[in-house]
Parts: C-alpha cells; structure tokens; sequence
C-alpha cells in the first residue's frame, strides 16, 4: 500500500473549527455500543495539539471527580461529531503540560480578550 495515496485519501472533518493550545472546548463523540449509537459530550482544556501527516491530534484535559483524565482525540477521525470552542485561552506555550501538577485555582487560564 502506498503510503502517499493513504495519506491524500484521508479527509478533514469539516465540524472541527480553528482551534489553539488553552481553548477550552466541548468534543462530541460518536460512541457504538453494540447496535446502538450515541453522543458523548468530553468538555476540557486543550493542552496539546500535534499537526503530523496523518492529520493530527489534540489532546484534552478536564477534572472528573478530583482525578485528572485526558482524551486524545484525530483531527481525521469520522467519530468526532463536533467540537465547540467555549472559550479561548491566553498561553504562551504550545504544550499546556504544567497543568498536571497543579489543581483548583492555580490551574486556571485567564481568557483571550476579542475586541
């Protein structure tokens, strides 16, 4: 199989917007259980976004329960519905992995203001 062809054929799936490291975003996924389909909702902070030739990745951080859990989600992937930016966040790294290690308030990002 060749590979450049693999990669051409991939699509961008069109219900993803621009999205940045620190955004805060809702990721609805299509999740098959047995015959049956539905939407899950995951709402969480983006901490890492990886642009690769098989189209990439982002990754996304929220607090369940006191216990910290990160989905990784393809920007390719037919299975992610559609994704909301809820609000933009003002970083200036690219890699938002400082986050782990803190909680509460100290974990927050201030808003990116739009005039």
């Amino acid at each position: 199989m060749n590979v450049k062809a693999l990669i051409e054929e991939v699509k961008s799936n069109p219900d993803i917007p621009e999205l940045a490291t620190g955004d805060t975003v809702k990721v609805s996924t299509l999740i098959k259980e047995g015959d049956k389909e539905r939407i899950q909702m995951f709402q969480g902070l983006i901490i890492k976004i990886n642009h690769r030739a098989d189209g990439g990745n982002f990754t996304v951080r929220r607090i369940a329960h006191g216990i910290g859990v990160e989905r990784t989600f393809p920007f390719m992937s037919p299975l992610v519905a559609k994704v909301e930016v809820v609000r933009h966040g003002k970083v200036r790294r690219a890699k938002l992995y400082y986050l782990r290690n803190l909680s509460g308030k100290a974990a927050r990002i201030k808003e990116k203001r739009t005039d």
